[in-house]
This record gives structure tokens, sequence and C-alpha cells, in this order.
């Protein structure tokens, strides 16, 4: 589906959904495949408009070689992502559905985004008759947080120290964006999320969070027969992404939580690359997705892939 703003040059704003091949399923995001001549303030109505947790808007890539995207012509381009509320660095579902979007008119293969976190490669092939995107994150890194903010973070979700997984430390993590790392000690813990949004809010402007990474961890460990890549129930996951900040209640599918959170246990020595890892996501808001993510040997940065389908 289409939405289309009156008046003139106005531009056409795609709707796909990412990480599901259901357009019912993973995270909707709106996109504007030629956003020249829109100023931030109406982008950011736009993204309102759309009320999509975001919308992503391309441009021409950066002149010349020096800090623009090294792509093939035609394959570069400038983004940016704006929530209802505000424009984030970076969003790994918009950069799915955008990438997804420009494959079905230029083809798939090799785009590379310059977004406000960094250069972002991506590769969109054909998988089983559907288009699946793989994005590379910028170099991530993780960052302890103060007792007194976990403390405020656990008081703002409803949560206590005893409902954590001991195993999975909290953390601020970033591949683009930073999210506060939160592990649940139980898949029924994870379920139940009611919490105070603009307490939360507050506290994820100051720490400058862009969502929570609430994750809950399969038990057992597995690894891929004669390959030496860890898979199996240890490296899958259940996560929930509360996003007050971006004017939402819930991020269904989040792409750059899943880069984040990639880097994060790579970090702390609990996934040994190389490692694919399968996170759930949106199961609890009826709008189920699924992520890859991927950590290659003797790269810092973390690949995330997805499905993506157009809406309507």
């Amino acid at each position: 589906m289409t939405t289309r703003e009156t008046g003139p040059g106005a531009p056409d704003v795609l709707r796909y959904t990412a990480f599901s091949s259901d357009p019912d399923g993973g995270n909707p995001a709106g996109v504007v495949l030629d956003a020249s001549g829109l100023d931030e303030a109406r982008m950011l109505a736009i993204a309102a408009e759309v009320g999509y947790s975001e919308t992503a808007f391309l441009t021409p890539p950066p002149p010349g070689r020096d800090g623009g995207p090294d792509a093939a012509p035609g394959r570069g381009f400038t983004v940016r992502y704006f929530s209802p509320a505000a424009e984030v660095p970076f969003c790994g579902h918009a950069t799915v559905a955008a990438a997804v979007a420009l494959a079905e008119r230029i083809g798939p293969g090799e785009l590379v985004f310059a977004t406000p976190a960094g250069t972002v490669p991506v590769t969109v092939a054909e998988d089983g008759g559907a288009l699946r995107a793989t994005l590379t994150s910028v170099e991530p890194y993780v960052a302890d947080i103060a007792g007194d903010d976990l403390a405020e973070a656990l008081a703002a979700l409803g949560w206590h120290t005893g409902e954590l997984d001991r195993e999975l430390p909290a953390r601020i993590a970033y591949a683009g964006a930073r999210h506060l790392v939160l592990a649940a000690a139980t898949r029924e813990r994870l379920a139940a999320l009611d919490y105070d949004f603009e307490r939360l809010r507050a506290l994820m402007l100051r720490l400058d969070l862009t969502t929570l990474q609430l994750v809950w961890r399969e038990r057992g460990s597995g690894s891929e027969a004669g390959t030496g890549t860890e898979t199996g129930p240890g490296t899958v996951f259940h996560v929930r992404d509360p996003f007050p900040v971006g004017g939402v209640v819930e991020d269904p599918a989040t792409g750059a939580a899943a880069a984040a959170f990639g880097g994060y246990l790579r970090a702390l020595g609990l996934i040994a690359a190389p490692a694919v890892l399968t996170l759930h996501q949106g199961h609890d808001m009826g709008r189920p997705g699924l992520l890859e993510v991927e950590l290659r040997e003797g790269d810092p940065r973390v690949r995330v892939s997805g499905a993506a389908a157009r809406i309507g």
C-alpha cells in the first residue's frame, strides 16, 4: 500500500513489514524512496502520520567516495530514520524494508546506506522466491550501566532483581543505536510486559537509549555439525523492545537492537564466533517475526538478516 500526501511534491510513502514474509507479522515500516526536498520537520510529520515505529527516508548518496558509501552506481543511498516522535540514528527493520523495496525496483544485490550512525552495507538475495535482506552493522560496543540507573529501569518496568537471568548481565549495547539489555529469568516474566511509559521514557532520554532489549534465552546449546558454527537452543532467544522515546509502547521487531545484542553476547564472551543466533520477537504482540544474527570471526561487525513483505 502507498500513502500519498496531498499537495505538490508530496512523496510516495510505501509500507512494508520487516522480519516476516507475512504482512501481518514482523515490524511495519514506512519507506520513502525519494525524500529529496523534505526537511526534518516534514519527515517527522510524515512519520507521525504513518504511525509506525520508524519510517526510512532515502536521498542520493554523499558526493564522492570520501565519507560516502562505496557502492555501485545507483546502489548507494543516504538514509534517515524517523519515529513518530523523533529521529533515530539507525533502524534495522526500516533498513531491511527499504532494501527489499529497492530490490523490487532495481534488482537484488549489494546496496550501501549512509546513515547517521555510519555506513551500513546491505545485501538482498532471493530466498525461496522471496527477498531477504542482510545488513552489516557499524562496529558495536558495550558499556556498563550505573546501579542507580539499573534500579530505575527495573522500577519503571515493574521488575525486581530476582526475576533477572544472572548469566546475562545488564549492559548498554550499541551497534548504531544504544539499547539497554535486560535478561528475564523466565519466559513468563518476559511475556508480562506492563511498564510506566513516562518514567521509562525519562530514563531512556537521559541515558540516550533507543529501546530496551528485553530477552529470554532458551536453555541448552548446540553446534552445526562439521562447520564449527554455534547454533541450537543455546543460541535461540525471545526478545521484546519497549520504545517510549519514539512514542511507541513496543517495537514488534528491532534489527538495531538485535545487532547490538549480538555484539553484547560476543563482547561478554557469552557466544563465540562464528555463530548464528535466532531471535523471536513480536509473538506477544500478535505480530511474530524472526531475526537471524550472525557473528563472524575476524569481523567485529554484526549481520542481521530477515525477510520483508509489502503491506497491501
